[in-house]
């Protein structure tokens, strides 16, 4: 691999691994939630920047993971991923009925156009 690839391959694996662990997750347990997809050593080796990750694993990583991109992941983009307690939000509206799935949207639109009319003055 070239160098550049190399060093790069290493920065993602290093960003893999820590959202992996931030969830406690063991290298079997990010393997499942790929439905087999990635194998617990392919994904090690993601992890140790010896296979280059391509946009397909990523995906799938991305999505098991749920609070990141496939961007994200590939170093296209540095936005942090989701906090914890953002993460468990997010979990919590999902489980939510349509109905109040609008209400919460309604309320956080009423509090931003709040707090921007607040900023303005």
């Amino acid at each position: 691999m070239e160098p550049e690839f190399a060093e790069r391959s290493q920065r993602i694996g290093t960003r893999l691994r820590a959202e992996r662990q931030r969830r406690g997750w063991s290298l079997n347990d990010l393997s499942a939630r790929t439905h087999g997809v990635l194998s617990k050593s392919r994904i090690s080796n993601y992890e140790q920047g010896i296979r280059r990750m391509g946009l397909e694993a990523a995906q799938h990583l991305a999505a098991a993971l749920e609070t990141v991109t496939p961007a994200w992941l590939l170093l296209l983009e540095e936005e942090s991923p989701l906090d914890d307690e953002e993460l468990s939000l997010i979990k919590d509206f999902r489980t939510l009925d349509p109905n109040s799935r609008r209400q919460i949207i309604d309320l956080t639109r009423s509090k931003k156009r709040q707090g921007d009319q607040q900023a303005a003055s």
